[in-house]
């Protein structure tokens, strides 16, 4: 079955004229996150071309995904903008609330015992407003789309971060926050700063251990957490045409780590193969037909450095594997120099668990990769030392693995655990045993991010990245310094042997099969369904509006907390047994910002209350100021909000009182679901003005009454003794932006614009 079939053909149709029209305005050769971003503009062919990082500009996205964690508030969104029937293709996929334990059909029963409340809830709105529902099991959202929707040229947005995974079959694919699903359902244009380019040319070709995982993240190493903020970042080259379509996804997955806008891959003969295989041959037949406009124009590819803002060149013959960790994904380190680095910085060795899947790395190709190593060991011989965890990223990928022998394979570890087609472990979904006793310890895995905590919520636990291949090797070797390109194991027999390097298919010889997907179609008709939120329900909540700004600057706000260093959405708003709260903001605003570091005593969830001068928990505080009627701000670091989409980190805040959130720097997603939010996300224009925040300050922004694009704002600090300084604010915000702020979200100007 191919979805959304006339959608695809509609845009392929328009493609031809809205590539020539765009070549009119640049005048030169155009890069393929060109064409896709020219070809998707809301008012049709180009007029004018866009500044690269200056210019907002509104595009048609194709499709909408929604994961279950991010659609319950999404959804509940939607739900006020009075709408019948959502306007472009949309799904939901129920994939982070069921959490590792035990095994896939236990731990997926006891997920249905306890979230049916939400899965009954999102399969009922789904139905009602023409979503396609993929239920609990199904598989992890983006290996889903990636198998299901994604189309080369496309262009799509969805509510999770890691949605640039479907870059590995060419689209442009965003993570957004739900407000901005919202607006796309709605029928309305989705905002984006026209992105930068960076381009990433592959030469060589990989080989023996090396994976594409090690080529993001020698790329993160490279760009760092922040280096691809406000950019696209687009792959060519012989080594990309090389790789497999999954392989690509992987890379383009974890960009997200290195705060890419999106990256992306031109059309070639992997995705032929790749759409072929997953039953889409239809696609294949349409893309080809526009094939030249799938891909960069060759002389892009020839002068890149012409083309991009940024060029890095990375020759995969000579690339080898790569630890990422602990803590960030961006600190890179070849597997040949990890044990001198280990012991430099007291990274405790020896691993109790390795974990291969999530969206990043859950694939047929890597799972008949992992499993070549497993199968190697067994026949010499060699018994691992640390647990295998194994998450199949759908059920097509498992039923098949099955089928053909992997799953069996990895059991012939003892101690493996074949955990259930979900998000698992990679979102905190972990009932790890002993975690709660916070001993020092580290853990592999193949998936995307590795802050502390995220895993198993314990803040010792040194989670390294790297590729199946090598998360297999380690679990086999039982330590991060193992390197399977050098050293050998001793095997039951006392005798040194070596492993062989991975060997494994790109698509299944004999196809894949699957009894049931796990997919949902929705209603014909919906206007009979009736979405039932019970009043008491400690899960679901029905949302009411944010009040608007009543146009006066604000003035006698209390400083709530000041963060001090790395603060992602992890910081701001937990995963892991939160998750439970994402669809009731009232109950999830009781984990605000509990993670986040302050910069007065370093200690975390502990700030002073000014109303009682007496310390007291974040959200608690937040309260407390609210009940008074008295506003708070948040001050914040370099890169603040990074990692998740999740929305909940900026509708906590709103919801708690918080006025404005003012940072040295932002992070995308984050900044954008301030602004929609209703919030005031701005920055320090002197990022040494965060020096002169104290811990008693009270704040007036003294000309808020004239907020207007491009135009600093003045923030009045008055310090306990009595002494005042003004400082200087910069905001990105635009006409459209300043009314979302007017309004008191985005929502409420959708409902204004609809009366």
């Amino acid at each position: 079955m191919v979805f959304d079939l006339d959608m695809i053909k509609k845009v392929y149709e328009r493609y031809p004229e809205r590539i020539a029209a765009a070549r009119k305005v640049v005048g030169k050769p155009l890069t393929l996150s060109e064409k896709i971003l020219y070809a998707h503009l809301w008012d049709g062919n180009a007029t004018t071309e866009y500044e690269r990082g200056k210019s907002y500009v509104d595009f048609a996205p194709d499709r909408v995904a929604m994961q279950d964690a991010t659609a319950q508030m999404a959804l509940l969104q939607f739900m006020q903008a009075g709408k019948t029937k959502v306007a472009v293709p949309s799904t939901a996929h129920a994939d982070h609330l069921i959490q590792a334990k035990i095994g896939a059909d236990k731990d997926l029963q006891d997920a249905l015992n306890k979230s049916s409340e939400v899965f009954n809830f999102l399969s009922s709105v789904c139905n009602k407003y023409g979503i396609g529902f993929w239920k609990p099991g199904a598989g992890i959202i983006h290996q889903v789309v990636l198998e299901n929707y994604a189309f080369p040229g496309g262009m799509m947005i969805g509510t999770d971060s890691h949605t640039v995974n479907a870059g590995g079959l060419g689209m442009v694919a965003v993570g957004v926050g739900g407000a901005d699903a919202v607006d796309v359902m709605a029928g309305m244009a989705w905002e984006l700063k026209m992105p930068k380019l960076i381009g990433v040319k592959l030469t060589g070709k990989l080989n023996g251990w090396t994976a594409p995982k090690d080529v993001i993240l020698k790329v993160a190493g490279i760009l760092t957490v922040k280096g691809g903020t406000g950019a696209i970042v687009e792959y060519f080259g012989e080594g990309a045409e090389a790789m497999s379509c999954t392989g690509k996804g992987t890379i383009c997955n974890m960009g997200a780590e290195i705060g890419a806008t999106t990256s992306t891959f031109g059309y070639d003969d992997s995705m032929r193969r790749y759409l072929n295989a997953t039953g889409r041959a239809e696609v294949v037949a349409l893309a080809d037909q526009v094939a030249e406009h799938l891909t960069g124009d060759a002389e892009v590819y020839a002068n890149p450095e012409k083309y991009f803002d940024q060029v890095i060149e990375i020759n995969l013959s000579e690339l080898t594997p790569h630890l990422n960790g602990p803590f960030t994904p961006d600190l890179a380190t070849p597997v040949a120099e990890f044990r001198e680095k280990a012991i430099a910085n007291d990274w405790p060795l020896d691993i109790e668990w390795a974990l291969i899947g999530s969206c990043t790395n859950s694939s047929y190709e890597d799972l008949s990769r992992a499993a070549s190593i497993v199968e190697d060991a067994v026949s010499k011989g060699v018994k691992p030392k640390a647990i295998l965890g194994i998450n199949p990223g759908s059920e097509q990928v498992r039923y098949t693995a099955e089928r053909d022998g992997f799953i069996d394979t990895f059991k012939k570890f003892e101690s493996a655990r074949i955990f259930t087609n979900a998000c698992g472990p990679c979102i905190g979904q972990w009932d790890r045993e002993g975690a709660e006793k916070q001993e020092k310890n580290s853990i592999v895995h193949s998936f995307n991010r590795n802050f502390a905590k995220r895993a198993d919520g314990n803040p010792n636990t040194h989670a390294f990245v790297a590729s199946p291949e090598m998360v297999a090797a380690i679990a086999i070797a039982g330590r991060l310094d193992f390197n399977p390109i050098t050293d050998t194991l001793t095997n039951q027999n006392g005798e040194q042997v070596k492993l062989n390097e991975p060997t494994g298919f790109e698509l299944p010889p004999k196809g894949f099969d699957v009894d049931d997907n796990g997919y949902q179609a929705p209603a014909e008709d919906g206007s009979g369904i009736v979405v039932d939120v019970k009043p008491d329900s400690e899960r679901l909540q029905l949302l009411e509006e944010f009040p608007a700004w009543d146009g006066k600057n604000i003035t006698g706000a209390k400083l709530l907390i000041k963060a001090f260093g790395k603060c992602t959405t992890d910081h701001i708003s937990m995963a892991g047994p939160w998750l439970r709260y994402r669809g009731h903001l009232d109950n999830i605003s009781n984990n605000m910002l509990i993670g986040a570091v302050n910069a007065f005593g370093g200690a975390t969830n502990e700030v002073v209350n000014q109303l009682t001068g007496a310390k007291g928990e974040v959200p608690a505080t937040a309260r407390a100021y609210k009940a008074a009627g008295i506003p708070s701000i948040v001050v914040g670091d370099q890169n603040y909000g990074e990692g998740s989409s999740r929305e909940h980190a900026a509708m906590e805040p709103r919801h708690l009182g918080v006025k404005a959130v003012i940072v040295k720097s932002f992070a995308r997603i984050h900044e954008t679901n301030l602004k929609k939010q209703g919030m005031l996300g701005l920055t320090f224009a002197n990022e040494a003005d965060y020096d002169k925040i104290k811990e008693d300050d009270t704040f007036n922004f003294i000309d808020l009454v004239d907020f207007a694009p491009g135009k600093q704002l003045t923030l009045e600090i008055v310090h306990a003794d009595g002494s005042k300084e003004t400082i200087k604010l910069n905001h990105t915000y635009n006409h459209q932006q300043i009314e979302w702020f007017k309004a008191g979200s985005a929502l409420n100007l959708i409902k204004l614009q609809n009366q």
